[in-house]
């Protein structure tokens, strides 16, 4: 198995050699994929072997847009970090695997990334202010500018989150743009 594989901290480079350490951090992300604040939910990258698997980290912090209107006297449950956001983490991941060769920062000039179904999708646990996830993204399977990932979201050694395939494509953005007002369809 490789670094990346086992979850690993590297980057593969030429004959499959694994060097150590941060592979991107923020400003490398964006250069990536287009997401930003508030929704840039991947901090760092800590392993990728391009075409094969990635390794991300989120840390969540209590000052998370979702926790703005959570009351002083809220119970824990009012901290779970929204699966929802957990899965939106994990899917930039995704991401950032399918683009990390041929980056696409500028949605607007060029395709966009879109998550398409998703199956066997789990959250085992909540993940809570002050938890470290993990996400590992695995390419099962690439067909032309459609992929599908599957893969899993660790705390510690602790699975919060799992999916068994999401199907990813790249499409113009043309193409998704709104007909204009009037013109025939």
């Amino acid at each position: 198995m490789s670094g990346a594989e086992q979850g690993g901290r590297g980057v593969a480079s030429g004959a499959g050699r694994i060097e150590r350490g941060v592979v991107g951090g923020v400003e490398q992300i964006k250069r990536i994929i287009p997401h930003r604040y508030p929704i840039l939910l991947v901090d760092r990258v800590v392993s990728v072997s391009p075409g094969r698997g990635l390794t991300a980290i989120k840390a969540v912090t209590c000052n998370e847009p979702c926790y703005e209107h959570v009351g002083d006297d809220a119970g824990e449950r009012a901290y779970h970090y929204p699966p929802s956001l957990v899965l939106e983490s994990w899917a930039q991941a995704a991401a950032l695997l399918a683009l990390w060769e041929q980056p696409n920062p500028d949605v607007l000039s060029d395709k966009v990334v879109l998550g398409g179904a998703m199956k066997n999708v789990r959250f085992p646990r909540p993940v809570l202010p002050g938890d470290v996830i993990e996400h590992r993204v695995r390419l099962v399977r690439q067909v032309g500018d459609s992929s599908i990932m599957e893969g899993e979201s660790l705390v510690g050694t602790d699975v919060v989150h799992e999916i068994g395939a999401m199907v990813e494509t790249m499409r113009p953005i043309d193409v998704l743009r709104p007909e204009p007002v009037g013109s025939p369809s």
